[in-house]
């Protein structure tokens, strides 16, 4: 088993790299431990919670139990199927606004500025408006990645964004486009009814190709000789054999899994590879480091009208739903029903948003538990921009045990400023006119939590991961010691060897991470080939012109 080649992980950046290099001609090999992603769990976007909680398709990581909050155990899915996380997760399509990636070349990740990264967004889309407006010019109108948006017929999609017009905010009519900032409908990765993963997009059309395969084999580490990786050691069917790469070994096995396959290969902190016999190949003390993730909360309000999507949580309900999707791929499984979303700022002088909303049209958590009050309906809020850091280390050498996390949330006083701004603001606009006709009572975090004391103890309990973990095996200059991987993906101080995913962010981006895994995926492949990059874009993002003065 040779290509030139190797990939690990057919996640959203290993599945682009694969389409990127098997199309330029270069043999490919992509090495997934999980299976297919064939069934309609996967691939009806209303089902979305199905996957995320099902071991057949998901790693069932969880954190360790975090200090502050509370001691508890968050668990950190991460999809152990082809497609990855874009395979299980909530097919919500957000690029980051554009100044996370001028940070990003700000820190050292020369090359990708918004003017550097904008062409591969535009390069991956194939964007659908859905007559909801939106800004072309700013889209990609022929990529394999289709973005479309859900068809907000539910009055309460409408009634929140006007709801935030009502509280002074902006209305955008496309956040992935100029402006990012305001209220207005949230995009999805989904086509003709169908969970458009970066399996369907990418690697389905990759495979088709005799020089692009699909190996089922469990990963165990990098075999590296006088510094170079030749190949990687795998695990299939009992046996132990290695996958031999003519060029080059890239991981893209996600924020979890590249970190822990980086260590057990011998490259990362030297005295904590020490600590479980692992000769340092490359002494990295920024592998596993920078750990970083979204928090967030659902703000439930119990509705005074029958109009949410409670009246189908029964058996007969998701059964009509269900067959109706599976005949003709219409109805309310071809959403996810994340169809109105919001980026707001939390104070003034704060340059750009720092808050996002999903808001749905139901009372429920991710788990699949709806709640008590029957008709109700939530909005998903958190800060974007934690200053808490954690970290992925080794529990042992062994490359079966799954590794430590600790995400470390909330751990500095910022954090419990950001989530309180968060909770007062949201409670705000839920009182505007539009919403305040649509709420019968405040479900969660309910009336008698008000105090700033009452509020961290609400967050310390109900704070859920939005499951965005990413920067474990952080991207910088090649002087900087805690970078793991250069600006064109090449680990440092070992030869043959590439990290491209969620892992290598500088800085967690603004909403979720699988466009901008996505976009590395494709960048990288760039690098890889040796090409030049396209044109930087000269489009100016808008930012409130009074952001130092004015909170909205």
């Amino acid at each position: 088993m040779q290509a030139d080649y190797v990939i690990v992980g057919a996640g959203s950046a290993g599945c682009a790299m694969a389409f990127r290099l098997a199309e330029a001609g270069r043999s490919v090999l992509v090495i997934e431990h999980g299976g297919t992603d064939w069934g309609p769990f996967i691939q009806m976007p209303a089902a979305l919670s199905y996957p995320m909680n099902m071991a057949r398709y998901d790693w069932g990581f969880s954190s360790e139990p975090e200090p502050h909050l509370g001691g508890r155990r968050l668990v950190t899915p991460r999809g152990k199927v082809v497609g990855g996380s874009s395979s299980i997760n909530g097919m919500v399509y957000v690029r980051g606004h554009a100044r996370d990636f001028d940070h990003w070349a700000e820190s050292g990740a020369e090359g990708w500025s918004y003017a550097d990264v904008l062409p591969y967004f535009r390069r991956m889309e194939h964007w659908h408006d859905g007559g909801h407006g939106g800004d072309p010019a700013w889209r990609g109108s022929d990529g394999p990645l289709h973005v479309t948006r859900g068809p907000r017929r539910n009055p309460l999609h409408h009634a929140f964004v006007e709801a935030g017009r009502q509280a002074g905010y902006g209305v955008t009519p496309d956040y992935n486009g100029a402006r990012q900032e305001g209220f207005g409908p949230m995009e999805q990765t989904v086509w003709k009814g169908v969970r458009w993963s970066a399996a369907n997009a990418y690697l389905k059309p990759a495979l088709k190709r005799e020089n692009c395969g699909l190996v089922r084999a469990f990963a165990r580490r990098v075999v590296i000789e006088q510094g170079r990786a030749v190949g990687v050691e795998v695990e299939r069917g009992g046996a132990v054999e290695v996958i031999g790469a003519g060029r080059e070994v890239i991981l893209a096995a996600s924020s979890i899994n590249s970190p822990k396959l980086l260590m057990l290969s011998g490259i990362g902190p030297a005295a904590h590879l020490a600590e479980h016999g692992i000769e340092a190949v490359a002494d990295r003390p920024g592998v596993g480091a920078n750990l970083q993730d979204h928090l967030e909360v659902y703000a439930q309000f119990a509705a005074k009208r029958p109009i949410t999507l409670y009246r189908y949580w029964n058996l007969l309900g998701k059964a009509a739903i269900g067959a109706q999707w599976l005949f003709t791929k219409t109805g309310l499984g071809a959403s996810n029903q994340f169809e109105s979303a919001a980026f707001i700022r939390s104070r003034a002088g704060v340059e750009y948003p720092d808050v996002q909303y999903h808001f749905l049209p139901i009372a429920v958590r991710y788990d699949g538990r709806a709640a008590a009050a029957g008709h109700g309906f939530q909005a998903h809020v958190g800060p974007m921009r934690s200053p808490s850091r954690g970290a992925v280390t080794l529990r042992s050498a062994d490359p079966a045990e799954a590794p430590r996390i600790v995400f470390n949330y909330m751990s500095t006083e910022q954090d419990w400023i950001d989530f309180r701004a968060c909770i007062r603001l949201t409670r705000e606009i839920f009182a505007q006119p539009a919403m305040a006709e649509h709420v019968r009572f405040e479900i969660q975090p309910g009336p008698g939590v008000q105090s700033d004391d009452e509020i961290d103890g609400f967050i310390r309990e109900h704070a859920e991961s939005a499951y965005h973990p990413c920067g474990t095996c952080r991207m910088g200059r090649r002087d900087d010691a805690g970078a793991v991987v250069d600006p064109e993906c090449r680990v440092i101080g070992v030869d043959g060897l590439r990290v491209a995913d969620s892992s290598i962010f500088p800085r967690i981006t603004n909403g979720n991470l699988n466009g901008p895994s996505i976009m590395t995926g494709e960048k990288a492949a760039d690098h890889i080939l040796g090409r030049q990059p396209p044109a930087r874009a000269n489009d100016r993002p808008w930012l409130h012109p009074d952001w130092e003065s004015r909170q909205r």
